[in-house]
C-alpha cells in the first residue's frame, strides 16, 4: 500500500473523512480506492443525498422496484439511504477493526422534518441504528436544545452519535455535557461504555463567510474568526476530557468524544484551498472534507500540528470583532437556524425528487 498525505495526517492524530456519499462511488471502486489511500470515515446529510439521487439514474432501478412493491416515498428514501450507508460501512469495516473502533464510521442523519420533537427524534435514531445493524455507523443529531436530549438518550442506549451543526463554543460545551450524561446513564445501567464512540461536528467555513462580509476588504481580521472559534473549542475539548467527570468514566473504558471539523471546504478563492485543514491540524480530531478538498489534501496537504495554539490570541480576535459590532456568538446562533432550515429544505426537495421518479417509473 502506497503511503499518502492522509496516512501522514493520521500520524498527527487527525483522521480525514469524506463529506459525501453516492451509490456510484460505492459501486465503481472510488470509495475503496480512497480507503486504500488512507481515508478513515464518511459523513452524509440530506443535501448530499439530494444531490446523489436527483443528479443521476443510479437509484432508478431500485426506486422502481420499491415503488412497484407498494412502498411510500419516505420508505423508498429510507431504503436507499440505509443501503448506501450499510454498503459504505462494510467497505470501512477494515478501518474500524484496525483502529480498534476509533475510525471507519459512516454517518446517517435523523429525518430533519422531525425538527425539535425530542421523543420522535429519539425513536427515529434508535430505529435507524437497529435497521443499519452495523457497529461502525453513527446517527447524526443536530445540536439543538432538544437535540441535546436526543444525544444523551442515544448514548445512554449504547448508540454511536455524530452531533452535528455545532457552531459556537457555548453550544459545544452543552454537547459535551449531554455526551457525558449519556455515558454515565449507560454505565450505571450496566452497559458497555467501551463500545460507544461519538464526534462533535463543528461547522467552520460558514463562520468566515458571514463575518468576512461584515468586514472591510483589507481588514486584518478577515479569515480569522472561524479558526479562532475552533481554537477556543479545541481548548475546551482538552479541558473537558481531562476533567474529573471524564476521568471517572475513562477508568471504566469510556472513549473521548473527538472534535470533528466540518464544512472545511474553502469558499473564498483568496484563501488556500486547504486553509481549514492546515490551520485545524490537531490530535484527537477528525476533519471531514468535500471531494475537491480531499483531492487538494492528497496533492499538497501539510502535515504539521497547528493546535493547540494560542487560545488567548484566539479570544483576542473574537473580542476585536465584538468591538467592531460583530458578535460571533450571535452569528453562530443564526448559522444554526440557517443550517437546520437548509437541511429541511434539502430533505423536502429530495423526497419530491423521489416522488417524481416513483410516479414516472411506475408508468413504464
Amino acid at each position: 500500500m502506497i503511503k499518502t498525505k492522509l496516512h501522514d495526517i493520521a500520524g498527527q492524530g487527525q483522521s480525514i473523512w469524506i463529506d459525501n456519499i453516492s451509490r456510484s462511488m460505492i459501486t465503481n471502486g472510488k470509495l475503496k480506492t480512497l480507503i486504500d489511500q488512507g481515508l478513515r470515515g464518511q459523513t452524509s446529510n440530506p443535501t448530499i443525498f439530494k444531490q446523489a439521487i436527483s443528479s443521476s439514474a443510479d437509484y432508478d432501478t431500485k426506486i422502481q422496484q420499491l415503488a412497484e412493491s407498494g412502498r411510500s416515498t419516505f420508505e423508498i428514501y429510507d431504503e436507499l439511504t440505509i443501503k448506501d450507508v450499510q454498503d459504505a460501512a462494510d467497505l470501512f469495516r477494515g478501518v474500524y477493526e484496525s483502529t480498534h473502533g476509533l475510525d471507519g464510521y459512516v454517518s446517517l442523519e435523523i429525518n430533519p422534518k422531525l425538527g425539535n420533537e425530542l421523543d420522535s427524534q429519539l425513536k427515529e435514531g434508535m430505529r435507524l441504528w437497529q435497521k443499519l445493524d452495523r457497529p461502525n455507523v453513527m446517527i447524526k443529531v443536530p445540536a439543538t436544545s432538544n437535540g441535546l436530549g436526543v444525544v444523551e438518550g442515544l448514548i445512554s442506549q449504547g448508540i454511536n452519535v455524530n452531533v452535528t451543526l455545532i457552531f459556537s463554543a457555548e453550544q459545544y460545551s452543552q454537547v459535551v455535557w449531554a455526551f457525558l450524561k449519556g455515558l454515565d446513564h449507560l454505565a450505571k445501567s450496566g452497559g458497555d461504555i467501551k463500545k460507544v464512540h461519538s464526534v462533535a461536528s463543528i461547522f467552520v467555513s460558514r463562520v468566515d463567510t458571514v463575518i468576512d462580509k461584515k468586514l472591510e476588504e483589507k481588514s486584518f481580521l478577515r479569515g480569522k474568526a472561524a479558526v479562532s472559534n475552533c481554537e477556543i473549542i479545541y481548548y475546551k475539548f482538552q479541558k473537558n476530557f481531562t476533567s474529573t467527570e471524564f476521568k471517572a468514566l475513562k477508568q471504566q473504558g469510556a472513549n473521548v468524544q473527538r472534535v470533528l471539523w466540518a464544512s472545511t471546504g474553502t469558499k473564498d478563492p483568496q484563501y488556500s484551498d486547504i486553509k481549514y485543514i492546515t490551520e485545524l491540524m490537531a490530535a484527537d480530531t477528525v476533519n471531514t472534507v468535500p471531494d475537491k478538498t480531499l483531492e487538494a489534501v492528497l496533492d499538497h496537504g501539510v502535515t504539521k500540528a497547528a493546535m493547540p495554539g494560542n487560545v488567548a490570541e484566539a479570544q483576542k480576535t473574537i473580542e476585536e470583532l465584538r468591538l467592531l459590532g460583530i458578535d460571533v456568538g450571535m452569528v453562530c446562533n443564526q448559522l444554526l437556524d440557517d443550517g437546520l432550515a437548509a437541511f429541511e429544505k434539502s430533505f423536502e426537495e429530495l423526497t419530491a425528487c423521489i416522488e417524481e421518479k416513483r410516479a414516472r417509473l411506475l408508468l413504464k
